[in-house]
């Protein structure tokens, strides 16, 4: 009696097929991320043409809006020369670097200690770090506000720097604490083994394997750091020590007068750093969030 082979499925082939012809190709693929990058890029252009719109194509219902006829850099010489813009940006940057290295310093100590060291309730602790995450910044900024007024520290950058990391540090120390988890722990016995301290284990071994995840922590940290108001807007008073966020708001806004174009063109040059720093770490970024290791 013959034995016939059983042919093989071709299940997996069709999955494999199902996007070969073109209009599925375009219904599932082309067409959902054509309109994703339009709502996506949407704003951005339009802060773009607003920035280089004068006042007369501002305020007219005649012709395109979505265009310029009269380009002019007027909105822009008014931003850099007639406010204190540069400096707003550089206490943004300052303030926003210093914060996430604070903060990434101590969340990397943190969770290494809570994830490796395996002491009594650090599961506990770990929850309670995370949980001080989803505190609001509008309840925090109440007690924190008379810490600074008694430390004399209000109107300074110094007194961001230092109450930034209350809600960068727990998200921060969650983040690396799921990644340190997904690095091999015999490495370390091996380590230990060989005499190596907690020191070295941690700046040799498990820091330079935590690059991505360490990566999105500081794009996590940073973003929240350049984009904060409340706090910003709270401890801050004179025009020169204002960030971006703040001083864009409360000095081209007078009254019932809003400078359009100004605003437009301050939105646009505080956003580009944030939407460079992700094109450059992007692949660092998505790797630290999903807490992938490279053998």
């Amino acid at each position: 009696m013959a034995l016939h082979k059983p042919e093989p499925s071709n299940d997996a082939g069709g999955d494999m097929n199902y996007l070969v012809s073109m209009p599925r190709k375009v219904a599932t693929i082309y067409l959902p991320t054509t309109v994703f990058l339009i709502v996506l890029l949407f704003p951005f252009y339009w802060m773009t043409i607003t920035a280089f719109k004068p006042n007369e194509e501002l305020l007219s219902q005649d012709g395109n809006p979505f265009w310029v006829q009269s380009p002019t850099l007027a909105h822009i010489k008014k931003l850099l020369f007639d406010t204190s813009y540069p400096e707003w940006l550089w206490n943004t940057v300052l303030v926003s670097v210093s914060a996430t290295f604070l903060s990434l310093v101590c969340s990397v100590l943190a969770a290494y200690a809570i994830e490796r060291l395996r002491f009594r309730s650090s599961r506990f602790i770990g929850m309670g770090i995370f949980l001080a995450y989803l505190v609001p910044p509008s309840i925090l900024f109440i007690p924190l506000a008379t810490m600074i007024y008694k430390l004399e520290l209000f109107d300074t950058r110094l007194a961001l720097i230092l109450t930034y990391p209350t809600f960068l540090i727990p998200f921060c120390t969650w983040l690396l604490m799921g990644y340190f988890k997904s690095i091999p722990f015999e490495l370390e016995e091996c380590a230990l083994i060989d005499g190596a301290s907690r020191l070295q284990i941690l700046t040799k071994i498990i820091l330079p394997l935590a690059v991505p995840g360490m990566i999105s922590a500081g794009i996590f940290a940073f973003t929240l750091s350049w984009n904060e108001f409340i706090y910003a807007l709270t401890f801050i008073s004179s025009s020169e020590m204002k960030t971006v966020p703040v001083g864009v708001i409360t000095e081209l806004i007078e009254g019932d007068v809003y400078h359009w174009g100004a605003l437009m063109a301050g939105a646009l040059l505080g956003s580009l750093p944030v939407a460079i720093l992700y094109s450059f770490f992007v692949e660092y970024y998505v790797s630290g969030m999903t807490g992938a290791v490279k053998e």
